[in-house]
């Protein structure tokens, strides 16, 4: 690996990419520590300490949030803009039509995807600034009277820097390596590393627990990587009819279908923590209210909400399973894969072509669904797990952001292998 990537420095055009993306990614982290004006960073860090599902969501914007930085969003808004037209393109006939209008068809869609990132990142920034405003970190916020024009300067400045990001991973995607918004999240993921390793040595009176820790977050790698690169191959054959000479001739070929295990990769996970995070969050705004009841039970609710509770684990669970099933069915019904098999004279040995070649992939795409739905659920309670097994507290160990390096980090090999063996060097997969 170390010899593929002195041989990708080696060629021009690859180096001036790797050094473009490094530098997009140096850009990205200076605005990552810019931080919002009129906030309290000391008492924003004090509101992080102990709460596991602010450090977790600490951990994919690398210290941007803790700090309160105009980049804590990141480029999660457009993550949001895009999983949302991915379900509206089925739903809404202009949105589909436009989908089948091949390359001048998805470049609209994308110009849509942008456009709604840019209300949804308002939308976040407000509710972020909320939250913290409510915990008395931003003591000037509101839609009234002097703290009209400070409000609305940190939700533009909040919101321009997101679509910034979104630019720089347009940039990276276009002049770099790798798809830029994955590299973007990736790196605010790996700059938090250096913090969780060394609370690591202040978890310095339980090192039996410590090696247990790594060693679960090891297994997790392992068997992302593994599930990650899992696939249904199913054999395909063409049959094509060539005129040569003025007679016809009956060539063909075959190939295979790759169908993923783990199909959906994240998104089930996101759509089950954003319901998951929902009631304790409501919850929140109801403690110490009247009547009494009204309190009590918002104490409850956010206590069985907790991230630590059985309750919660178990839960997130059974809603990770279930959207793996819809994301998939969703992705695999816009794919159309038998008609288009059937348009390009492809079949599957023994299945006839059109309906009864969709019902085949359909069971077979159910099937392996199950082994990557429960794949994808015990890594998101794999955390919890590492906790009760290891008695260690202090550390975050992140599913969602192990499955989001570990994608890019493959992804972003199999670029440069491609770009390698155009050139006749041995790349990094073998």
């Amino acid at each position: 690996m170390l010899q593929a990537m002195v041989d990708a420095f080696r060629q021009p055009d690859l180096r001036a990419r790797l050094l473009f993306t490094f530098a997009l990614l140096v850009i990205f982290r200076l605005v990552a520590h810019i931080p919002v004006p009129g906030v309290d960073v000391a008492a924003m860090n004090r509101f992080f300490q102990g709460n596991a599902l602010l450090g977790m969501l600490d951990l994919f914007t690398g210290g941007a949030m803790r700090n309160l930085s105009v980049a804590a969003m990141g480029v999660y808004p457009y993550i949001t803009a895009t999983i949302i037209m991915q379900l509206m393109v089925p739903v809404i006939p202009s949105l589909e039509r436009l989908s089948k209008e091949g390359d001048q068809g998805r470049a609209q869609i994308n110009r849509i995807t942008f456009w709604l990132t840019i209300p949804l990142s308002a939308l976040q920034a407000y509710a972020q600034l909320f939250v913290f405003q409510r915990a008395g970190i931003i003591p000037g916020f509101g839609l009234s009277g002097e703290n009209l024009l400070p409000t609305l300067a940190m939700v533009a400045s909040m919101t321009a820097a997101s679509m910034f990001l979104v630019w720089l991973g347009e940039l990276i995607t276009e002049h770099g390596i790798g798809n830029g918004v994955s590299i973007i999240i990736f790196a605010g993921i790996v700059a938090s590393l250096p913090q969780m390793l060394g609370q690591s040595f202040l978890q310095g009176g339980n090192p039996i627990g410590l090696v247990m820790f790594f060693g679960v977050g090891f297994l997790m790698v392992l068997f992302i990587v593994i599930f990650t690169e899992a696939q249904r191959r199913i054999p395909v054959q063409y049959g094509k009819t060539l005129f040569r000479g003025g007679q016809v001739r009956r060539v063909g070929g075959s190939t295979h279908i790759p169908l993923r295990v783990n199909s959906a990769g994240m998104i089930p996970l996101i759509f089950a923590i954003s319901i998951m995070i929902l009631p304790g969050t409501l919850a929140s705004y109801f403690i110490g209210v009247q009547p009494k009841w009204v309190s009590d039970l918002a104490v409850f609710m956010q206590r069985l909400f907790a991230f630590d509770s059985l309750f919660y684990q178990t839960l997130y669970f059974l809603l990770v399973v279930a959207f793996a099933f819809f994301y998939t069915m969703v992705i695999f019904q816009q794919q159309n894969l038998s008609e288009s098999l059937q348009k390009n004279g492809g079949f599957v040995p023994g299945i006839r072509p059109g309906r009864p070649t969709h019902e085949y992939l359909m069971r077979v795409i159910t099937r392996i669904t199950w082994g990557g739905a429960a794949f994808l659920g015990l890594v998101a309670i794999a955390p919890y797990i590492a906790t009760l097994l290891t008695g260690v507290q202090g550390l975050q160990l992140s599913s969602t952001g192990l499955l989001i390096v570990i994608g890019v980090v493959l992804d972003t090999m199999r670029q440069l292998e491609a770009q390698l063996l155009m050139r006749h060097y041995e790349g990094f997969i073998r």
